[in-house]
């Protein structure tokens, strides 16, 4: 989960001749199991007792673009056969029709879990699971994948700079290799989102370790240094309580932070302080940009 198969599917269609067409990420498995195939059929008004109106399904949205179908080990083996007839005859009919209608689109499928073993287990059919298995990559875990980081993280730190309208002209060697001493157990996801943070915290227009969650400066995943979810910290030798008590608030505060996607009215409902309680300790730990 979160090793990059979203970014792969994206840059395969980005490279494609079909760049200038849609690219559209379904997650199967954030989808309740009856509306799987309403959202990628579509479905005309009357099908089932909210459909009260005609909705185009996401084959028909992508038109001539990509669509990736993330944890296509979830579908029933119902929807496994309409899918197979999508991938092998290029049609479907909208949930509640008799309308055949056609696919254009290049179909990308993805999972979390090997593909081959529930085929043994009679969990996925093994002619949908040849036919996919055409051409298939295995991404393994950004820990394993260390010459990835740095690269990466430059391509993050470029895009959400650009995103978040921030100047930054530099990163600093210690920034990557603090990258490179994390394991990153929520892979490309988590290197993301924590990129995604130092961009904010960053000063001067410079990436560097100062500007990265503690966590990651620590070594240890972030939920584990959350005392509200482990129960327990470490505190090194000569370290004060009240340096520790401070550090580990810092630490909540900047986790509250990537839950809320930055937004701090969110993050100080969530830490169950006011807004202006958490401005101060921002500043007070210099998680502010220097124009605030």
């Amino acid at each position: 989960t979160g090793s990059g198969k979203t970014h792969l599917a994206n840059l395969i269609h980005s490279m494609s001749p079909r760049s200038t067409e849609p690219f559209l990420h379904v997650a199967c498995g954030a989808l309740p199991g009856e509306l799987i195939e309403s959202e990628l059929f579509g479905h005309v008004k009357g099908a089932f007792t909210s459909a009260h109106a005609d909705k185009d399904g996401k084959f028909l949205a992508a038109g001539n673009g990509t669509i990736l179908l993330d944890e296509i080990d979830v579908l029933t083996p119902d929807q496994q056969v309409k899918l197979l007839r999508v991938i092998e005859q290029g049609e479907f009919e909208p949930v509640g029709s008799n309308r055949t209608l056609r696919v254009k689109a290049r179909i990308i499928a993805a999972s979390n879990l090997q593909l081959q073993p529930l085929v043994e287990q009679g969990r996925f059919r093994p002619d949908l699971y040849y036919r996919l298995n055409t051409l298939s990559f295995i991404i393994p875990p950004l820990r394993k994948r260390l010459p990835d980081i740095e690269p990466l993280a430059r391509y993050f730190v470029h895009f959400h700079a650009g995103q978040l309208g921030i100047d930054v002209m530099d990163v600093a060697d210690d920034f990557v290799e603090a990258l490179l001493q994390y394991p990153w157990p929520g892979n490309v996801r988590e290197l993301e989102n924590a990129i995604r943070s130092a961009v904010i915290y960053s000063h001067s227009g410079r990436m560097t370790v100062d500007c990265l969650p503690t966590h990651i400066l620590s070594g240890k995943a972030g939920p584990g240094n959350d005392p509200s979810v482990s129960g327990f910290f470490s505190v090194r030798r000569g370290e004060s309580l009240e340096n520790r008590m401070e550090l580990t608030e810092k630490e909540m505060i900047e986790q509250a932070l990537l839950r809320n996607n930055f937004s701090r009215t969110n993050t100080a409902r969530n830490l169950g302080i006011s807004r202006v309680t958490l401005y101060n300790k921002m500043r007070k730990y210099g998680m502010l940009r220097k124009n605030e």
